[in-house]
């Protein structure tokens, strides 16, 4: 029986572009592909192991043709729109009660600083949750076992009573080696508010 909903941000609620800001990255840059070296800084930058600073200056120190507000322009080109029907759904929930609702993002501080911006009812949206995990404050990222052992230890949870909805495939796999029950959401064909009707077999 799921007792607990652990919902993902990225392309669960808020909708990203995660191509489009790859391709305009790479024209920005001038490069065919992110080396091993910057994916690992952006890694890092998720984990809250560097600072907003310390990321943007090196990115300046590899590119110091570009802005600073150049990168973070660009770094935040994957943020699309979040659909209001989303947040109804979360906050029905939240008034069901039914079940405890978690958020576990891998996300870094410019992207929430960027969506607290322009994200009129961000904060009407984090509090309809139980717990808001947000991978650079809790230094943990997905899909390491121990970010997914830390909420379950946090909240006294059995990963057999959990539902975990997540639209990378990496994430839910890890997940799933861990007991827990998961939806590898397709963004593009699939809506989070359809849950109830497309998992029924969880419910």
């Amino acid at each position: 029986m799921i007792k607990t909903l652990i919902f993902d941000f990225g392309n669960v609620f808020i909708n990203l572009d995660k191509e489009g800001a790859m391709a305009n990255a790479l024209e920005l840059f001038k490069i065919e592909e992110f080396p091993e070296e910057l994916v690992a800084m952006n890694a890092l930058y998720e984990q809250g192991l560097l600072s907003t600073e310390e990321f943007v200056d090196f990115y300046s120190s590899n590119f110091p043709e570009l802005s600073k507000s150049d990168i973070i322009d660009a770094w935040n080109h994957i943020l699309c729109d979040f659909p209001v029907r989303r947040l109804e759904f979360i906050q029905q929930l939240a008034r069901d009660k039914k079940y405890q609702l978690i958020l576990l993002s891998n996300t870094n501080a410019l992207h929430i600083e960027s969506i607290d911006k322009h994200l009129s009812f961000y904060e009407d949206f984090k509090a309809c949750f139980d717990k808001f995990y947000l991978s650079h404050e809790v230094m943990m990222r997905k899909p390491d076992a121990t970010i997914f052992d830390f909420v379950l230890s946090e909240n006294n949870l059995k990963p057999e009573e959990c539902l975990f909805i997540d639209d990378t495939t990496e994430n839910t796999e890890a997940a799933s080696t861990l007991g827990f029950n998961v939806w590898n959401n397709n963004p593009k064909t699939e809506d989070i508010i359809d849950v109830f009707t497309l998992k029924r077999e969880f419910f």
